[in-house]
């Protein structure tokens, strides 16, 4: 029987074993304890075939209770139906793709996206017989005319990274549906607590959570989102390449998510005054934010989720090296940083951080120039 230690063992046997299981009820703490185990024991097979019965804990790459406690809290958060919690964000939206796609089938994106995903669409799935190609998906004309016979996935984000572009969800999703594709949106720089782009008609949703649902810039982790079935493909995957996030980094994020609705709304409104200043400052040529009124996309960012227009903005300053550099070291409060959404403002340069690995030509035709900063 689990937990009964034999008078008869030797000393050191004793100490292997003795308190290794709570003996008293221990259940319903009210903070959220911290489940390191890689595995659960049981007592004969019949246990064994029970706890797979009820999908319950046995080994934790499969299965664990802070992820578990996070899947549930992310599938409140971005209103689906399941998820899983991821080892990064990069992970959440590999399995994704991954998963959801197969040799000659083609995936549509937005042109502007994190650097790193279309490293993956470009380098890795084409290895796989997967073509990716891109447009702007602000223009939705654009969009309906390049979707191909063999399109299975539209993939864009809410807010574009780094050039915060708002693309109509609603519409791309119904472009998406009347194709017989799936749509798929990254909602890091918005999260859930300010656009539900499942309500809005996609079918689903990636999150890096390293960045504002954490919002304390300790901890790596992503998420995806969606309708049980997609998703419980997507575990199975995830089983499998044995990118599951990790327990201490689930409690974290878990534990920053009790007050996202808090920050982000705060980070938001801190973010539409600094664009507000920054345009009328002479230095700088340009500001990227969806609640100035001189955003291509302003009326569409307020009818999908004003007035709370995001924490992240990108703006044009003078891009000579020397320039670039004075600006940076001659920051106080912010400070530069490769990561977002934490609890500081911080700030970085896109063609050396997110976009390093997009060759300059492709880069510059995106409209991410030398003279952003994000």
């Amino acid at each position: 029987m689990v937990g009964k230690v034999d008078e008869n063992w030797q000393f050191a046997t004793k100490l292997l074993n003795e308190g290794a299981y709570f003996n008293l009820d221990a259940s319903h703490p009210e903070a959220l304890p911290i489940h390191l185990s890689t595995a659960h024991n049981v007592n004969d097979l019949t246990d064994l075939e029970a706890r797979y019965s009820v999908s319950g804990y046995c080994y934790n790459r499969n299965r664990n209770p802070n992820r578990t406690a996070l899947n549930e809290l992310m599938t409140r958060l971005e209103g689906g139906e399941a998820s899983i919690a991821c080892s990064s964000g990069m992970a959440a939206i590999s399995n994704t793709v991954i998963a959801c796609t197969k040799a000659g089938d083609h995936i549509f994106s937005d042109r502007t996206l994190y650097g790193e995903a279309i490293e993956i669409f470009q380098d890795i799935l084409s290895k796989y017989g997967v073509e990716t190609t891109f447009a702007d998906f602000t223009d939705l004309e654009d969009v309906r005319s390049k979707v191909q016979p063999n399109t299975v996935m539209l993939y864009t984000e809410t807010v574009s990274n780094p050039l915060i572009a708002v693309p109509d969800l609603a519409a791309i999703a119904e472009i998406a549906h009347e194709s017989n594709c799936i749509l798929v949106v990254d909602n890091t720089f918005m999260t859930g607590a300010l656009v539900q782009p499942l309500k809005l008609g996609a079918d689903i949703v990636v999150n890096s959570l390293t960045k504002f649902a954490n919002g304390h810039s300790d901890a790596v982790c992503g998420a995806v989102t969606g309708d049980a079935g997609r998703i419980r493909e997507i575990y199975k995957l995830q089983v499998l390449l044995g990118t599951q996030a990790d327990p201490f980094s689930s409690w974290l994020v878990c534990r920053g998510i009790r007050t996202l609705d808090l920050r982000v709304k705060k980070q938001s409104k801190n973010a539409a005054a600094l664009a507000a200043a920054l345009e009328k400052c002479p230095y700088v040529r340009k500001v990227n934010h969806p609640s100035l009124a001189s955003h291509p996309q302003h009326a569409i960012a307020e009818a999908e989720f004003g007035p709370y227009y995001g924490g992240m903005l990108s703006f044009e300053i003078d891009e000579t090296r020397e320039k670039m550099d004075l600006f940076l070291r001659s920051m106080n409060l912010a400070h530069y940083a490769m990561t977002l959404g934490g609890y500081r403002t911080t700030l970085s340069y896109p063609p050396l951080s997110s976009h390093e690995n997009v060759p300059e030509e492709e880069r510059l035709a995106m409209g991410i120039k030398n003279s952003l900063t994000l």
